[in-house]
């Protein structure tokens, strides 16, 4: 991929800063951008987009070069990666603030894909049996820190379940695309939609999964604890799911 000329620098500032606009066009991305047989522009484009979100400049500067790195090959699923992996290091209201323009970028052309900007995933088949409806799980970020994204076809959900720990423990779910249920044992159902989170501490009896009527995905962030384990019990009541919107 052969990068074009650039004259923003000089379309903008050409009359007010000449000096700044000659730098910007010819030095900045004439010398230093175009050295593609140093390094590809997709790779200048994924250094570019992580410092300037490393530094909170979600601007217009931040959303060309977002633009320039989907042109550049950077797929939904690698953007989406990118920034969370970016998050820990950079901070997390940066990286929301950097899905909010991303989002609009990279969902242009793949509106009829699920499961957000983080993709569906492959069939959730290891944990069917704890699910009524079909789920897909598509894993974030492995290690102490598990975070996967699972998608509910409508009408899906888990069976009610507990997380155990000794110490520490639980589950942080964080919704990212649709409109679901989370319920504890003994409360009132909470309707989810994009940007809610929900902290479910260990040894909640609880359950969640999407709405009959849409499809829902949400992060899974598995809390660090001492002798975790899940426990999986009986199915949600039909009739009870039923009554929810």
């Amino acid at each position: 991929m052969t990068m074009k000329k650039i004259t923003a620098g000089r379309d903008v500032l050409g009359e007010f800063a000449p000096k700044f606009a000659q730098l910007n066009d010819d030095v900045l991305f004439g010398e230093v951008w175009s050295r593609e047989d140093k390094l590809s522009l997709r790779d200048r484009s994924l250094v570019t987009v992580v410092a300037l979100l490393s530094q909170g400049l979600v601007d217009s500067s931040f959303r060309y070069h977002l633009m320039s790195a989907k042109q550049n090959g950077i797929t939904r699923q690698e953007i989406a990666e990118i920034i969370t992996h970016a998050a820990f290091y950079a901070g997390w209201p940066k990286a929301w603030a950097a899905f909010n323009m991303a989002k609009e970028i990279w969902t242009e052309d793949e509106a009829q894909m699920h499961g957000g900007m983080f993709g569906l995933g492959k069939p959730n088949d290891a944990y069917a049996q704890y699910f009524i409806g079909q789920s897909y799980l598509n894993p974030v970020l492995s290690g102490d820190l598990a975070i996967a994204n699972v998608t509910f076809e409508p009408g899906c959900r888990n069976n009610w379940h507990i997380h155990h720990a000794d110490k520490g423990g639980g589950q942080v779910l964080l919704c990212v695309s649709g409109r679901g249920w989370y319920q504890e044992w003994g409360k009132e159902a909470r309707e989810l939609h994009e940007g809610d989170a929900v902290m479910i501490p260990a040894g909640v009896k609880h359950w969640h999964g999407a709405a009959k009527d849409s499809w829902f995905s949400h992060l899974a962030f598995e809390v660090p604890g001492e002798n975790t384990s899940n426990e999986w019990l009986e199915a949600v009541d039909d009739e009870q799911y039923g009554k929810l919107k």
